[in-house]
């Protein structure tokens, strides 16, 4: 229940700072970023791995499998590469 509260407290946040025109165009900016972050997130989950089991297959420490997790981290196209086949995965990069 605590839970679904909170979740309803950050949909009505969410939804009234959208409103604002600068708070929607950094949202939206930001959104390639997110859709990165979810879909290595989703790629890792469906394989069983935790984020420690996905740094060392790519080479790296835990905490930078966090930060790439997270969003906020720019991380280079070599890196993304291995991610891509630590997990199974190809990478395709396209303008539209």
């Amino acid at each position: 229940m605590l839970l679904y509260i909170h979740m309803k407290s950050y949909q009505t946040l969410k939804k009234s700072l959208l409103k604002d025109k600068e708070i929607k165009k950094v949202y939206d900016d930001l959104e390639p970023e997110f859709r990165l972050s979810q879909m290595i997130i989703a790629k890792r989950i469906e394989k069983g791995m935790s984020q420690a089991d996905l740094a060392k297959k790519i080479g790296t420490k835990q905490p930078a499998v966090a930060r790439l997790e997270s969003g906020t981290y720019n991380p280079s196209v070599t890196l993304l590469k291995k991610t891509a086949r630590a997990l199974g995965s190809s990478l395709y990069i396209s303008f539209e």
